[in-house]
């Protein structure tokens, strides 16, 4: 009998020490994937037969997937509004290149309140909302970056990658480099909370994917085609779908890890695009793609999985934003949001967790700048006001044939008040972008070309700024301007990334009166490349090349704002140098 009660109690004292140190459950780790031109049509959860995507229906199936769910009409407004839980404009965002895609230093990101909560926080692939610091990610609450600053890229096979503010080489094609980097976080920082982002960069153009994916599709039959067939690409429509494939097997590799480390019911795991398709292609017969306010250019898909405390296989029906997933988020993860401006978004938790049957109807507004117009559209549960002031019944016409605006007066009325009170209210905040680029916040600058101006014969690569470089420098009468703002008066080191057919010129750097030379001591004349692994001709998006450092000198820079300027001194031969970055390292 003894020998019972001595066993059983310590069997109680095993159970409660045992209790003790397991301790209370850990708060939930929190995976974000982000795609990038992805249009709500191009997943096989919603109908498409031309391509399969199992590993993102998974989430579906296993969690909850939205019906109504919306985005900006491009990229880095969408990226804001999903870090900061507020209107793009509110944060400064006004466009995609040339410092309009810079998110205010005063916004304070999901990254952030994750972080103020112990969380490790790590992004991987676009950013899009700055480069320098303070609007590098490193700064914006993301302790471990990888990927990218710039609105896209001109080459996805091992390029140039931004790794926590320094320049190095990729590794095989981007979005597997992307995954690989994430994966790696999650095991390191598998014994604690963790906030691991991944926008990837696909499908937007180039139109480069691995050869297997493209081999599926290549010479496929598309069963499903755009509403106007004469207008769609289809070799474009068929790169786009081989690289969302691939995008899905990475989903699959982040899912496998998980389970893998046995934190799959730990894990609250998301997916999400950007903004409607990249091309005229199946998106459910909508009206728009991407750059557009009506519902193709702006529905996006949303699925979102908690093992356990979200019911598997439901699907919500009430319009949802980007600007919801931060409050969203945070409730479900169950800490404070630690930024002190207002929300435009609203908790999606009483949805997933069906703690809420009595949601109200709402306005979710969508801006678009055009001409120096600010044009805006608006979505209610059932209708939506397109930018030219017409009504249409999206529960029963999603493709916006028929405008409703004479069967519905009293709600186009509203809406259209509604549209020009917004628009007055946010109009102040989409002006001119006067904001100069920051230097010396942190050790080291990086001063694209994307951010520069050329003057007098100097041209860029191409037409679309992002990972452009700057050529065609043929005269001492060329300059490069970077408008920038010293916060640190000292000595800086200044260097250039460039490309030279001969050796011989020199290059002057000059701020507020100071000014350093160099001289290309060393031709570096490399082929531009990217087009051989185009699956179709690229538009807008430079070729590369692989540049070359060359320290100009070390100069005392004061602070404050100013041009930075490059000209040449002399010209060796009929071009000076063709240039990537200017650079200034803080001594």
């Amino acid at each position: 009998m003894y020998a019972l009660i001595f066993g059983l109690a310590a069997l109680l004292v095993v159970s409660a020490c045992s209790t003790q140190e397991k301790g209370p459950s850990r708060s939930p780790n929190v995976v974000v994937m982000l795609a990038d031109d992805q249009g709500w049509g191009d997943l096989s959860l919603h109908g498409n037969s031309n391509l399969a995507t199992p590993n993102i229906d998974s989430l579906a199936h296993d969690g909850a997937m939205f019906t109504h769910f919306y985005v900006c009409a491009v990229c880095a407004p969408t990226r804001a509004e999903f870090l900061t839980g507020r209107y793009y404009a509110r944060g400064g965002v006004r466009g995609v290149s040339t410092g309009q895609e810079r998110l205010n230093i005063d916004e304070h990101t999901i990254a952030q309140t994750f972080k103020d909560a112990g969380y490790a926080t790590g992004a991987f692939g676009k950013w899009h909302n700055g480069t320098q610091h303070p609007y590098h990610p490193n700064a914006r609450g993301f302790d471990e970056f990888y990927g990218f600053t710039e609105g896209h890229w001109g080459h996805y096979f091992d390029y140039e990658m931004d790794h926590n503010g320094t320049l190095v080489r990729g590794e095989g094609f981007v979005i597997d480099d992307i995954t690989n980097r994430a994966l790696e976080f999650i095991e390191q920082n598998q014994d604690s909370p963790f906030f691991a982002y991944l926008p990837f960069n696909t499908p937007h153009s180039p139109m480069q994917v691995p050869d297997d994916y493209w081999e599926r599709f290549e010479s496929k039959a598309l069963e499903l085609r755009h509403r106007d067939p004469d207008r769609e690409d289809v070799p474009k429509t068929r790169a786009a779908l081989a690289m969302v494939e691939n995008i899905d097997w990475n989903v699959g590799r982040v899912l496998a890890k998980l389970d893998e480390l046995g934190l799959d019911d730990d894990t609250i795991i998301l997916y999400f695009s950007d903004n409607g398709p990249n091309g005229w292609r199946w998106n459910g017969g909508m009206k728009g793609r991407k750059g557009s306010i009506d519902e193709g250019g702006l529905r996006s898909p949303l699925v979102i999985r908690w093992t356990g405390h979200i019911q598997p296989g439901i699907s919500i029906n009430q319009v949802a934003g980007a600007i919801d997933l931060l409050p969203t988020l945070a409730t479900l993860a169950g800490i404070q949001i630690t930024g002190t401006k207002a929300l435009d978004g609203r908790s999606l938790a009483p949805l997933v967790t069906g703690e809420d049957s009595d949601w109200s109807d709402r306005l979710l507004y969508s801006l678009r700048l055009q001409r120096d117009q600010t044009r805006v559209s608006i979505r209610n549960q059932r209708f939506r006001l397109d930018p030219d002031g017409q009504l249409f019944d999206i529960e029963n016409d999603p493709g916006q044939r028929d405008d409703v605006s004479a069967e519905f007066p009293e709600e186009a009325s509203a809406l259209r008040e509604a549209a020009l009170a917004w628009a007055a209210e946010i109009g102040p905040s989409v002006g001119p972008d006067d904001r100069p680029f920051p230097v010396g916040h942190s050790e080291l600058t990086l001063l694209p070309a994307r951010d520069g101006r050329p003057h007098g014969g100097i041209v860029r690569s191409a037409r679309a700024p992002n990972c452009s470089y700057f050529t065609n420098w043929t005269s001492v009468e060329d300059s490069i301007t970077w408008d920038v703002e010293v916060a640190e008066a000292g000595p800086y080191e200044i260097a250039v990334h460039y490309t030279a057919a001969e050796a011989g010129s020199t290059i002057e750097a000059t701020f507020q009166g100071v000014s350093v030379l160099g001289t290309v001591v060393e031709a570096h004349d490399p082929p531009a490349y990217g087009a051989d692994d185009d699956r179709v001709p690229r538009v807008g998006e430079s070729l590369v090349k692989d540049f070359r450092p060359l320290t100009l000198g070390t100069a005392d820079l004061p602070m404050g704002r100013g041009q930075l300027t490059l000209r040449a001194v002399e010209v060796a031969d009929r071009q000076v140098a063709e240039i990537r970055y200017a650079i200034l390292k803080r001594l």
